[in-house]
């Protein structure tokens, strides 16, 4: 996972700078200059204000903070044709300063912290700002993000991202957007097999996929007695029967106890 990760990030930032700017979302303190085709006198430089518009001739205070440079483009064309200043007009909305804006990228990555968006950027991008995913780096990330005032958590596949080159799960990345990579899952196993200790748990592991990652069982163990804690949802262990086609969870402990005969 880790060396997929590496390699993928550097072959996706090629890619990513083009395909990012047109879905930047504006936010307070960028600078942007606005034309409209055929009128260079209302041809403008304006920062976003504190309230998230810019100030326009003719119509004034345009709301844009939160929407792209081609929908705010559509809000201040729509200001001038509602207000009967201009038919039908061609607006042009380029950011040509970002200011204040930042992600923080946390969790199993080489560098965390927060970091300058001084340009529109994608996941890989931002990625790769932070050194790239850990060894103990698990296969997916969690995306916080703000939209329309609402907090949103989205769960985004590393391995679909960059080893099967899923351009869709390379998402834009806004204002204040955090990046979470948690540790990988792991589990435990102890007692009567041929190499206890931890190990990294796969998606829709079995109990006896998990035995044959630990060599198997010595000469001494026995299904009979194999067993599992649980860590329940009050943080607690518990113990629970296992069955070999059982599925795992992060965090469980196999004991697998000695024969008595």
């Amino acid at each position: 996972m880790y060396l997929i990760v590496s390699l993928a990030i550097f072959a996706l930032l090629g890619a990513v700078s083009a395909q990012a700017a047109g879905e930047y979302v504006l936010a307070t303190g960028d600078l942007v200059r606005v034309t409209v085709y055929d009128h260079a006198d209302l041809t403008t430089e304006t920062r976003v204000n504190d309230q998230g518009s810019v100030l326009f001739p003719l119509v004034g205070e345009v709301p844009v903070a939160g929407k792209t440079a081609s929908e705010a483009s559509s809000r201040i064309a729509k200001a001038l044709e509602t207000g009967g200043f201009i038919r039908g007009p061609q607006v042009n909305l380029v950011v040509i300063e970002f200011k204040g804006q930042e992600v923080s990228v946390l969790g199993q990555v080489n560098r965390p912290g927060k970091f300058p968006l001084q340009k529109a950027s994608r996941l890989a991008e931002v990625l790769a700002l932070a050194g790239g995913v850990t060894v103990n780096g698990a296969d997916s990330l969690i995306l916080i993000s703000t939209k329309d005032g609402k907090t949103v958590r989205q769960e985004i596949d590393l391995l679909a991202l960059f080893k099967d080159g899923s351009q869709e799960l390379n998402v834009a990345i806004s204002n204040d957007d955090i990046l979470y990579v948690p540790r990988e899952p792991r589990y435990y196993i102890y007692g009567e097999v041929q190499r206890p200790g931890s190990f990294r748990l796969e998606k829709n592991m079995s109990l006896v996929q998990a035995l044959s990652v630990g060599g198997g069982l010595t000469a001494r163990g026995t299904q009979k007695g194999i067993k599992i804690l649980r860590r329940g949802q009050d943080g607690g262990m518990r113990e629970i029967e296992a069955k070999l086609p059982d599925l795992l969870q992060t965090d469980d402990v196999i004991f697998v106890k000695e024969s008595l005969f």
